[in-house]
Formats: C-alpha cells, structure tokens, sequence
C-alpha cells in the first residue's frame, strides 16, 4: 500500500468553497483503479491549509492511473 501526502494551501476567504469542491473531487479519485481511501484534514493553526492523505494499492495506481486519467483534469 502507497500513502500519498499532500499539503494543500487555499487562498484566504476561500476554504468553504474549497471544501464545497474537494467534494466534488473526491467522486473523481475515488473511481480509479487501486484507490482505498482518502481523507481531508484542516490545519487547527492556518485557516487556508489542509492535509490530504489518499491510500493507493500500489505507486503506480497514483501516478499512472490517476495523475494520467481524465478524471485528474476535472
């Protein structure tokens, strides 16, 4: 299993409309193939900051699967 971490800043003022989208999002990721689970966590210290940490079967369900995916785009 892969764990993918990534820190994510959102501009100020725009966290709600960026959860509304994350969202969204997470219908896409969740599709591909060897993706487990994910989670969105905001920082208690920056308003404008979360942590997204995606499991993936193996390397390449993320950087093949999902980066090169249409699904990615959207």
């Amino acid at each position: 299993m892969i764990l993918e971490v990534a820190i994510l800043k959102v501009k100020k003022g725009q966290e709600k409309q960026f959860e509304i989208n994350f969202e969204k999002a997470g219908q896409f990721i969740s599709t591909t193939k060897g993706y487990l689970i994910h989670s969105l966590k905001k920082c208690i210290e920056h308003d404008n900051q979360y942590i997204l940490l995606v499991h993936w079967k193996k390397l390449e369900n993320h950087t093949i699967g999902f980066r090169e995916s249409t699904q990615y785009l959207e």
